[in-house]
């Protein structure tokens, strides 16, 4: 028992747990502080077509007193309105009726980013002195003023992913002993990801009442995220057993989450930070449950290719810790410890 332990046995086993629950917490801490006490948004896209003078013209203004704002440039307006719907841009400028302007938004790729575009144009427009009109041609749902619901449950998901994993590996081994109980693990954290998945989608949806549709498309995203967790979380743990359980909180919950845009746009957040979104779990968790619910299809494209690459990345991660594994214990069965006598 643990009790009869010298301490000598397991004074460092213990000493070296508690200081790396010790620095997770301290990065948890710098990492959410940091980001997130106060945010300074710099660089927010918008997009202007070539040859529209009088929105190029404001912009280029906005520009010279301010980063907050910048112009993204596109050949026609089709393609600024593509820009729109596939989230390159949080709003549109272009010239509007009774020689003003007119600025398109999508509040449901960051509320608080589109609000910025919305004060800054506005004022620059007031300054010209020109009319401006102001549409939200992807309005975040009313039930979800904040926009924060695809976070929020992005960030379930993807703790759901790797508490299975880790709850598996505490019960039958960070590592499978074997190929076909590798595949087992495999299946049953794909039933568990298309389980969770389902879940999230009816509890956002049908029972609390925040979104009316696209459940299907929100339950598919939710267990791709979930799957990706799983198996990313069960290749770490596989090949680095308890230090990779801390190593997957460091990556998917300390700098996961406030790296993820999903609190404040990417473009709210410090620099070193800004291009998180785009690779990790969250981020890209974050992003595929706003595509499916409210943009174009076209904006899925790196999202979902994206989880799906860390979902493959994690299965080949699992099934060559366990050959490596299994490659150890033959060769130490093999090799006996010292000769045996006969008699």
């Amino acid at each position: 028992m643990d009790e009869a332990l010298p301490v000598r046995d397991w004074l460092p086993r213990t000493a070296a747990l508690l200081l790396g629950t010790l620095a997770l917490a301290t990065a948890f801490i710098a990492a959410y502080v940091g980001a997130l006490h106060q945010p300074r948004p710099h660089d927010v896209p918008v997009g202007v077509v070539l040859g529209d003078q009088r929105a190029q013209a404001v912009l280029a203004a906005v520009r010279q007193r301010t980063d907050k704002i910048e112009p993204i440039e596109y050949d026609d307006p089709a393609a600024a309105d593509d820009g729109l719907t596939t989230r390159e841009v949080y709003g549109v400028l272009t010239s509007g009726p009774d020689n003003g302007l007119h600025l398109a938004t999508a509040s449901a790729s960051a509320p608080a980013a589109t609000e910025l575009v919305t004060q800054v144009l506005g004022q620059a427009a007031q300054q010209a002195n020109l009319p401006i009109q102001v549409t939200d041609e992807v309005p975040v749902e009313p039930t979800d003023p904040r926009g924060l619901v695809p976070f929020y449950l992005a960030v379930g998901l993807v703790l759901g992913g790797y508490l299975a994993s880790t709850a598996l590996g505490l019960r039958t081994g960070t590592a499978p002993v074997s190929l076909p109980r590798a595949g087992l693990r495999i299946a049953a954290l794909a039933v568990y990801s298309v389980v969770l998945g389902i879940v999230g989608a009816t509890v956002v949806g049908p029972v609390l009442d925040v979104w009316h549709h696209d459940i299907p498309a929100v339950a598919a995203a939710g267990a791709l995220a979930v799957f990706a967790a799983a198996m990313i979380a069960s290749a770490v743990q596989a090949w680095l057993g308890l230090l990779g359980t801390g190593l997957v909180i460091l990556l998917l919950v300390v700098l996961g989450n406030p790296g993820s845009g999903g609190i404040y746009a990417p473009e709210f957040l410090p620099d070193w930070m800004r291009g998180m979104h785009r690779w990790n779990l969250p981020g890209l968790t974050t992003d595929l449950i706003k595509s499916a619910v409210y943009f174009d299809r076209r904006s899925t494209g790196w999202t979902l290719s994206g989880l799906t690459l860390w979902a493959l990345l994690g299965v080949v991660g699992l099934l060559t810790a366990t050959i490596f594994r299994a490659h150890r214990r033959a060769a130490r069965t093999r090799t006996p410890d010292a000769p045996t006598a006969h008699g």
